[in-house]
């Protein structure tokens, strides 16, 4: 299944073990970020360390990880549907992200609510309805 991921999914498999981390790292998912994913994860780097208690090689570790399971989308790809998107975004936050999807046609993995149920453009799926769908995917 391919879908775009965002930067709380990666923030919730640091901060505690969860399913997130799992799907995070499954053979069934092809996932996708804008350019900014890893800078925004970076950024807050301290905050989790202090949320979680780990070291900084952890955190490091776990970035590489995000970076070979996660395809990044050049912006100059992304930006041809920014202006689509501003239309219908229930959050100019998350603008990048849904124009991100548009360029892919993808669905956009989130917990969200206001992405969800704030347009119906671009199909929102929780960590909790992902984990469902997986179970019945077939890797292609």
């Amino acid at each position: 299944m391919k879908l775009v991921v965002d930067a709380n999914n990666l923030f919730a498999s640091m901060i505690k073990e969860s399913l997130t981390a799992e799907l995070l790292l499954s053979d069934k998912l092809n996932l996708f970020a804008p350019e900014f994913l890893f800078d925004e994860f970076t950024k807050y780097e301290e905050y989790i360390l202090e949320k979680t208690n780990r070291s900084k090689e952890d955190f490091a570790q776990y970035l590489n990880i995000f970076k070979e399971e996660i395809e990044i989308i050049p912006q100059n790809v992304i930006t041809l549907f920014i202006e689509k998107v501003e239309k219908f975004t229930p959050d100019p936050k998350d603008t990048v992200y849904l124009a991100c999807a548009l360029a892919i046609d993808s669905k956009i993995w989130s917990k969200d609510k206001r992405l969800k149920e704030g347009q119906e453009e671009i199909e929102v799926i929780t960590t909790e309805e992902l984990i469902n769908k997986v179970r019945f995917i077939k890797k292609v």
